[in-house]
């Protein structure tokens, strides 16, 4: 029996994660998450099998909700971009001290916990003139991106523990037409070169560790789709808009950011599908199951209004903003 404590399981990744644990024999699983009405409704199921520890990773007393020991802790709990650019102090008080105080607390209860941390493609900065990633990188830790520079903190912090560890460095995940469309769309350069994969997949990665720690302690992984999941940020978008009927990508010039942002080609994620061998999903497939989750009234009635979509998407363009108004900060920033 493996003791298995979860935080993050609300969100995409982490509720796969929870869903295949949720089906293994052998696994003890407690999830730490916030106390919320959608979380309560949601974590209702597998109650017997699965404890529910209400808690906010900002606030110490609430770690010590955490009893008896575990053999291993899967960290994913963290505040993203877009919400992660609205408070330097909220994203930092959970991405950076949630992880200390965790990270104190399983050292106390479980100083022989194997502790995983998802970190982020992101934490390798702008990587447009150079797109081909690899591990042995050096981080950009003065980026102004208020995520990137929580997460290499984050990242400190789990390294520098007296726990075993592994760290896990995202690319970008897509999953089947259930992404919130935000005007983080516009921040990401179109000739960004991409590897992707799906939160299943991902998920699968951490699931597969807990019969593979020898092989992935005190390392960094970079978890990408591998070769057969890469692209640019431009034949994404162009495919994704006829899957949905919003045709062409003709948005007027300078709707998107030009620098700045992150994401690049992980030459070394095989190294982890090496070990765990967590990959199930390619491109091909991602475009697929868009293509069988959007009807065909659905798909007529958007390309008859695609126009009008189109005009409200740019509305969120925040480099377009920045280049009408002649804002010379932000055009720095964007261009």
């Amino acid at each position: 029996m493996q003791k298995v404590l979860l935080t993050g399981a609300s969100g995409g990744i982490g509720y796969e994660v929870f869903c295949l644990l949720s089906r293994i024999e052998g696994i003890d699983l407690t999830i730490l998450i916030r106390e919320s009405k959608k979380n309560l409704k949601k974590f209702k199921i597998n109650k017997s099998s699965t404890e529910v520890i209400l808690g906010d990773l900002t606030n110490p007393n609430d770690f010590l909700k955490l009893n008896g020991s575990f053999d291993v802790v899967i960290h994913l709990a963290a505040i993203i971009p877009p919400e992660a650019y609205l408070s330097e102090k909220r994203t930092f008080d959970v991405n950076v001290l949630g992880t200390e105080l965790l990270i104190e607390r399983i050292q106390e209860i479980a100083p022989n916990a194997f502790f995983m941390f998802s970190s982020s493609v992101a934490v390798y900065g702008d990587r447009l003139k150079n797109p081909e990633i690899r591990v042995s990188d050096p981080l950009n830790k003065d980026d102004d991106d208020l995520y990137v520079r929580s997460k290499i903190k984050a990242e400190e912090a789990v390294r520098y523990s007296q726990l075993n560890w592994t760290i896990f460095r995202l690319t970008a995940i897509l999953g089947v037409n259930n992404h919130k469309v935000t005007g983080l769309m516009f921040h990401m350069p179109l000739n960004t070169r991409m590897e992707v994969t799906t939160p299943s997949d991902a998920a699968r990665a951490f699931v597969n560790s807990l019969e593979k720690k020898t092989f992935l302690s005190k390392r960094v992984f970079n978890l990408g789709g591998g070769a057969s999941f890469r692209t640019s940020y431009r034949e994404l978008l162009e495919e994704n808009f006829k899957i949905n009927g919003l045709g062409a990508l003709d948005f007027p010039e300078k709707t998107f950011a030009e620098k700045n942002f992150h994401c690049g080609y992980m030459l070394d994620s095989d190294d982890l599908e090496d070990i765990l061998h967590y990959r199930k999903h390619t491109l091909a497939d991602y475009y697929r199951l868009n293509k069988e989750a959007v009807s065909l009234l659905q798909k007529s009635f958007t390309y008859m209004f695609r126009s009008p979509i189109k005009f409200f998407l740019q509305q969120m363009s925040a480099p377009l903003k920045a280049f009408r108004t002649n804002n010379l900060d932000e055009m720095k920033r964007f261009f």
